[in-house]
């Protein structure tokens, strides 16, 4: 909540091609990363330094087609001002779509009590070079109803161990899964997870233990079996970042969080 009673609480929705960029977290030196990049422009539009907190974290070549944030400043601007100062001053691969004034007490991350992520995946024996970053791929053939079938047993409250990063910084791995979808074709899929929260590397290691039981590496039923030993150890690779967005964050309707539409394209 901001100190200063002359501050104001803004929120911004945005989206960013994860490929241009080394993750979302600011690091040290001279690293390209969404959170320097967005905070250097906003920055520049308030006229004082600004600092952005943000829903959820992305990885390196991790995309976002509807992240949200938000920021304290003391500079008064209509929203318009804040989207098109601020797209002015970003480099190409981030947008700002809306941007909205918000209660004091409102926050990106602690507010969230939902996400929403898909997967693209193409499957051919050569990999599109149009769709490269853009889209997961492999040469394996899938049976998209097995896959159906595993994505199933990821619904509901879990230990999600066997999908857990080893450097996972989650205070727990018990999160909830409200839905797990897989629709498309076998040439093109995508998998929609929509969850309370999720562990690093969450979805990518699903992913790639999803691809196992498309290509009968894995049985459905090895893959229940999977969610239910809760380790990592007996688990298929993570699988690799390319086709990952993260597509909304849900919010209270007290906040009245505007939500961008996935693009048709998506």
């Amino acid at each position: 909540m901001p100190e200063n009673p002359n501050k104001q609480r803004w929120a911004l929705t945005l989206s960013y091609d994860g490929s241009r960029f080394f993750g979302w977290q600011k690091q040290a030196g001279s690293v390209a990363t969404v959170q320097t990049a967005l905070e250097h422009a906003i920055s520049l539009v308030a006229g004082e330094p600004v600092s952005v907190v943000v829903a959820g974290r992305t990885d390196t070549g991790v995309h976002a087609t509807a992240q949200v944030v938000h920021f304290d400043t003391c500079a008064h601007r209509p929203a318009q001002a804040w989207i098109r100062g601020a797209n002015a001053h970003l480099p190409q691969g981030i947008a700002v779509w809306y941007a909205q004034a918000v209660a004091p007490h409102f926050h990106a991350r602690f507010d969230a009590y939902g996400r929403h992520y898909r997967y693209l995946l193409q499957s051919a024996p050569v990999r599109s070079p149009i769709l490269v970053g853009k889209v997961g791929w492999t040469h394996l053939d899938l049976d998209i109803t097995l896959m159906q079938q595993a994505a199933k047993f990821l619904e509901g409250k879990k230990d999600f161990s066997s999908f857990r990063a080893s450097i996972c910084q989650a205070k727990s791995p018990i999160k909830t899964l409200y839905s797990a979808k897989i629709s498309g074709t076998p040439a093109f899929l995508k998998l929609d997870l929509h969850g309370s929260a999720f562990l690093h590397h969450m979805v990518r290691n699903i992913m790639g233990a999803l691809v196992y039981v498309g290509n009968k590496k894995l049985s459905v039923e090895g893959f229940a079996r999977l969610v239910e030993e809760k380790s990592r150890l007996k688990a298929p690779p993570t699988f690799m970042p390319d086709g990952l967005y993260l597509t909304g964050v849900d919010y209270p309707d007290e906040f009245n969080i505007i939500k961008a539409d996935i693009p048709v394209w998506l």
